[in-house]
């Protein structure tokens, strides 16, 4: 099963914070960086969407409502009721983790790349993941503002509109500069995959340094951690499980499906990771761990899901019925 490169320096990155946390300046320097680094990465992700591709998506709503339905109604339903397995297979706090994980939006990478390679719509998975995660800008502290209300350990409304400022600000920013940088962001993608990764780590690192500083890592036992392990793998297989089956339920085409299943079953640690350390303060650590977990989980299972919808049959081209052969009399019985 395919284990994700990155997974192995965010790994690192924990070890990093477990063996050398970042404490007082330091810790401050850290959280001041993290925090330009991802309204920097919202900046360019603005300035890369073209608002043109998000309007032509705009037709394909019915595929959309039901994506954002599945991101931000059914997975945190799905959370809540998660509750009941507390304290037997969770801690309150890996609940309340897992409970934030429900909460954030869908990925756009990922999904865009399992569509194409399950032979799916990929305009509508792009549009789809870039309005999910538009959404979630706003909806997802909400969401968490209201379902977790103070245990969160930073919830108020300075949070929510901190996060706004951070995400939505950055965005709406690059958005307005894009007619001037949208080209050389174009060019120039792998800075963008830069930015997007190290920032990424840099918030890693920030959450995980303030959570060993603070003890929180006490909290937590193997057993706890395979007990989220299980949780999280039946969380995951129903979603797969309902947006397949659902999508053809309401009456969509194939690859529809596969742009519904991929972008409606996942969810995204660049946008969770942010959301988190502002959202949970020193609980920031136990709070993305189940997202980081996810993250690994949903990469491995569909990795193997879109490579075995590629060759499905209705996947598959149409073979050309094959001419009749003739044999001409004469010809030494070669074919006319």
């Amino acid at each position: 099963m395919p284990i994700d490169p990155y997974i192995l320096l965010l790994l690192g990155t924990v070890g990093l914070a477990a063996l050398l946390p970042a404490r007082g300046t330091g810790a401050d320097v850290a959280s001041g960086a993290s925090t330009g680094a991802i309204a920097f990465l919202f900046f360019l992700y603005g300035a890369r969407l073209s608002t043109r591709e998000a309007m032509d998506g705009v037709r394909h709503w019915r595929l959309h409502v039901t994506v954002l339905a599945c991101t931000f109604v059914v997975f945190p339903l799905l959370g809540l009721a998660s509750r009941g397995l507390v304290p037997v297979f969770l801690t309150d706090p890996l609940y309340q983790g897992l409970l934030f994980l429900t909460l954030v939006p869908s990925t756009i990478q990922s999904s865009i790349a399992f569509t194409s390679i399950a032979r799916g719509n990929v305009p509508a998975a792009i549009c789809a993941g870039s309005f999910s995660s538009l959404v979630g800008i706003v909806v997802t502290p909400l969401l968490a503002a209201a379902l977790l209300g103070g245990s969160g350990g930073g919830f108020s409304a300075d949070s929510v509109v901190e996060i706004v400022l951070q995400l939505l600000l950055p965005f709406v920013a690059g958005q307005v500069l894009r007619r001037w940088i949208g080209g050389f962001v174009a060019r120039h993608k792998k800075v963008l995959g830069l930015v997007d990764r190290g920032s990424i780590l840099l918030v890693v690192y920030t959450a995980f340094s303030e959570g060993m500083v603070q003890g929180v890592w006490h909290q937590v036992s193997p057993v706890r951690l395979a007990g989220l392990l299980a949780v999280e793998a039946v969380l995951l297989a129903v979603m797969l499980l309902l947006t397949w089956y659902g999508a053809k339920g309401l009456g969509f085409a194939r690859a529809d499906r596969i742009a519904i299943q991929f972008a409606g079953s996942k969810k995204s640690l660049a946008a969770g990771l942010p959301m988190a350390s502002v959202l949970f303060g020193a609980q920031a650590s136990l709070a993305v761990l189940p997202l980081m977990l996810f993250h690994q989980m949903q990469l491995m299972v569909c990795a193997i899901i879109a490579k075995r919808r590629s060759r499905d049959p209705e996947a598959l081209p149409a073979e050309p019925d094959a001419a009749p052969v003739r044999t001409a009399v004469g010809t030494g019985g070669r074919s006319a």
